[in-house]
């Protein structure tokens, strides 16, 4: 069996796997929207072994219990009282918390799996799933961008123009795109759109993908402005069917990844779907696949598609598929794996209402649309007691974002006989998810969902940073709202100081003499405020109060800081000093948590403005820092190799 550029310890694992007999393994499902009903009498596997963390975990799980399928999970030290592992039959621990010597210690995977007489594996190594049964050829070839673009041109797929081997020279004309052979999830992908571009994009591609994926292959294609990014789910079994479960429209991103998606797209006609669908049918078929697989494409503004690359793996955004066709794919995967043909025909998919998905992610969105945030988390309430409404994640109240693992915190998804239902569903879920200990990004993707130009379906992979030229700055308030958020502030506090859990109606007269009414109840201990203001339902959240008056709310998404006086405090309050802000221009702070990759400058150095003075690299990402302004390097505090928390100061200039 070649080896294809594998690292020589999953070699070794696959090898063993092969000749062990070992049959593909699966991926879990949550409660959802599927009709389809497990078949008792069809005998899949005794046992299944989980080498993967989180959310893809517990989804593994949940569907391995609902078909009577003993699991074992594999977690690091400071997972060993992670949900995944509280879910699962057995647990083994296979290292230290970094995943290169533990999720992605291929050793003491090997060991767990014999220990445990695990006769399957799920194993997704950092967005690349490998499936591990005897027609892997395949499967190891698509997982892997430059082979999988020279299949997809001999399975005549629609390819983008690009150097088809080994990134050595480029003669393409930009802007080109810089992506790491091995990668996914925006890891190791950089625009370049010059020469210097090109040479930094690929010294920190080369050095993202050699960290996250072990092989810093890349390859380089010519980069498509303005397109969507859209892909079609693919089901194939092991006697030569394969189908396509329609499309997903993934086209919302920050930095290559997926923020938003929906099922299906507002941009696909029926014989577009259909032309996408068959092309990815035809790959699938070309590589022998079977299981549950995704074959992403970008599309141009008058519909003409071309292949990005196949993932060999259940995708972070596969319940909206669910939602709209009945299939639960998890069980698919499982079924296929064991050797069953598939139940269904390709005119048996239906589309069958819409569905959304928002990630939410434990990331500051005011930096770069979504640095990474780390904590605990004091208070989770995910809401799931609203209709239509399915969480999947795998953390709970009093979990830990750390800086060694993805920063996602669950996948919401909401389901709605319409378009615009499924996205009232949304603004409703984010209104009422609770998350306190960390930042994080429902006020984005509350703005994202409720912002004119989704709304419309007018959306491209560059919707962020034309819809935010200047960055993301939270809600941005009108008159009107303004007066709601003002007098929702102004009951809280009437409210505590009567320690009264119900305001009937509340007529708070504003500065302009209108009168806002405001009636409502709650506990003052929730942090949910079901509010109606001026007879609009709000349900907005209550995130600190103190004794200065200050009250924070969220309020449509975003956080506001209110203050509360009265007459006498509003009046003494004024000869109060102002804090100066600090000059940022003349020091450098880390503006997430992370490692220091490496530092550029010393003490006396001149640099130029936009010059890089360090790398920090926060879950498998590297940021390169620079200086605002040319000036001396009057001291530098930190070196490579360094952990170092948000805003912790790195270089002071003169």
């Amino acid at each position: 069996m070649a080896s294809h550029g594998l690292s020589p310890s999953l070699n070794r694992l696959l090898l063993a796997l092969k000749y062990a007999t070992f049959q593909p393994r699966c991926c879990a499902v949550h409660k959802a929207h599927y009709s389809t009903v497990y078949n008792g009498n069809e005998k899949t596997f005794d046992k299944i072994l989980i080498a993967n963390r989180g959310e893809i975990a517990c989804r593994v799980i949940k569907t391995c219990k609902k078909m009577g399928i003993q699991t074992v999970a594999v977690h690091s030290d400071v997972d060993s009282s992670a949900v995944h592992v509280k879910m699962a039959d057995e647990a083994v621990c296979v290292g230290p918390a970094p995943t290169s010597k533990s999720y992605l210690n291929m050793d003491a995977i090997m060991d767990a799996i014999r220990s445990t007489g695990a006769q399957a594996v799920f194993m997704l190594c950092y967005h690349t799933l490998l499936y591990i049964y005897s027609k892997l050829h395949g499967i190891v070839i698509v997982c892997y961008k430059i082979e999988s673009k020279l299949i997809a041109k001999a399975a005549k797929v629609n390819t983008i123009p690009g150097f088809d081997g080994v990134v050595k020279v480029c003669a393409l004309c930009y802007p080109v795109m810089i992506k790491a052979s091995a990668g996914g999830g925006g890891k190791g992908m950089r625009i370049a759109w010059n020469n210097e571009e090109t040479r930094e994009g690929f010294r920190f591609s080369s050095q993202e993908a050699a960290s996250s994926f072990g092989d810093d292959r890349l390859l380089i294609e010519k980069y498509i402005d303005n397109p969507r990014h859209i892909e079609i789910q693919v089901l194939a079994d092991k006697h030569g069917n394969a189908l396509w479960l329609n499309e997903r429209e993934c086209s919302i991103q920050r930095r290559n990844q997926k923020v938003v998606e929906e099922a299906p797209s507002t941009f696909l006609d029926p014989s577009t779907r259909r032309a996408m669908g068959e092309q990815a049918v035809q790959l699938a078929k070309a590589v022998q696949y079977s299981s549950a697989g995704t074959v992403e494409f970008l599309v141009d503004s008058k519909k003409n598609f071309y292949f990005l690359e196949m993932n060999t793996r259940l995708q972070v955004e596969h319940p909206i598929t669910e939602c709209i066709t009945g299939l639960d794919l998890v069980e698919q995967m499982i079924r296929v794996a064991k050797g069953y043909k598939l139940h269904h025909k390709q005119e048996d998919i239906p589309i069958n209402g819409w569905a959304i998905e928002s990630r939410v992610y434990a990331e500051d969105p005011y930096k770069s649309f979504g640095l990474p945030s780390i904590g605990r988390l004091s208070q989770y309430q995910e809401p799931v007691n609203l209709c239509n409404v399915r969480v999947d994640s795998g953390i709970q109240e009093g979990s830990d974002i750390s800086i060694y693992y993805d920063p996602m915190i669950s996948k919401l998804v909401t389901y709605g006989a319409t378009r615009a239902e499924a996205l009232s569903k949304m603004e409703d879920a984010l209104d009422n998810y609770v998350i306190r200990g960390v930042t994080h990004n429902i006020p984005l993707l509350r703005e994202i969902i409720t912002h004119p130009r989704f709304i419309s379906g007018d959306i491209s992979t560059n919707f962020l940073p034309e819809v935010y030229p200047d960055g993301f700055k939270g809600h941005q308030l009108e008159a009107s709202t303004r007066r709601e958020l003002l007098a929702s502030a102004a009951a809280l506090h009437v409210a505590s100081q009567l320690r009264s859990q119900r305001i009937l109606v509340l007529y708070i007269r504003m500065f302009n003499g209108e009168r806002v009414e405001v009636c409502g109840q709650w506990s003052l201990a929730s942090p949910l405020l079901p509010l109606t203001i001026n007879n609009t339902h709000r349900m907005l959240q209550s995130l600190s109060r103190d004794a200065s008056g200050e009250i924070v709310l969220q309020y449509l998404g975003t956080s506001f800081k209110v203050r509360v006086l009265s007459k006498l405090a509003a009046e003494l309050n004024s000869y109060m000093p102002e804090k100066v802000p600090e000059d940022t221009t003349s020091i450098l702070r880390s503006p997430m948590p992370g490692t220091v990759v490496a530092v550029s400058v010393k003490a006396g150095d001149t640099v130029a403005e936009g010059q890089e003075i360090c790398v920090i690299e926060a879950m498998k990402m590297q940021n390169s820092l620079t200086a605002v302004r040319q000036a001396k390097v009057k001291s530098v505090h930190c070196k490579a190799g360094e952990t170092v928390g948000e805003g912790d100061l790195l270089v002071e200039l003169e």
